[in-house]
């Protein structure tokens, strides 16, 4: 999850980077599939590397989709789209965004999930989870990927999900 506004050049290569590793992984990576900012790096990035991309959008236009998302799902719901985002992930990545972006992380908290923050310093509002290993915070597009693998293996080791 991120942004959609202009972002600065650091962000854009690490969100690129971040959705090459996924595709490299064999997974799916799900966004706001928006032409824009985090969601068309990411997009990018894992369509380089030959991955298979979602993108669940806030309108009816399939125009405002990203060349990169393969899947683009029009929702017609706005912002409420955020939850269907959280929901779909397995685990929630934040790279820097505004309020969309911060609503995603606290939907993905309150319902449960792992948060790994990129680069993307929530301040003081989220301590209690961040203590509570939660929400994880991250400088690399590897340490999430690592990160991913360890959260995917605790679930699998629990029973959580179906792996294939």
């Amino acid at each position: 999850m991120g942004g959609g506004e202009i972002v600065n050049t650091g962000d854009y290569k690490n969100a690129r980077r971040l959705g090459g590793l996924i595709a490299k992984e064999g997974w799916v990576l799900l966004n706001g599939g928006r032409a824009s900012g985090i969601m068309e790096a990411s997009a990018r990035g894992a369509k380089e590397n030959d991955g298979l991309t979602i993108g669940i959008l806030p309108g009816n236009d399939p125009a405002w989709s990203s060349e990169y998302i393969d899947i683009p799902i029009l929702t017609g719901i706005g912002f409420a789209r955020n939850y269907i985002n959280v929901l779909t992930s397995k685990v929630v990545v934040a790279l820097p965004g505004k309020t969309g972006t911060i609503s995603e992380i606290a939907l993905a908290l309150n319902i449960g999930k792992k948060v790994i923050s990129l680069n993307f310093n929530l301040g003081p509002l989220f301590k209690n989870y961040e203590e509570e290993k939660q929400l994880i915070y991250v400088k690399q597009p590897e340490e999430v990927i690592s990160l991913i693998k360890k959260i995917l293996k605790s679930d699998f080791d629990k029973g959580v999900g179906k792996y294939v």
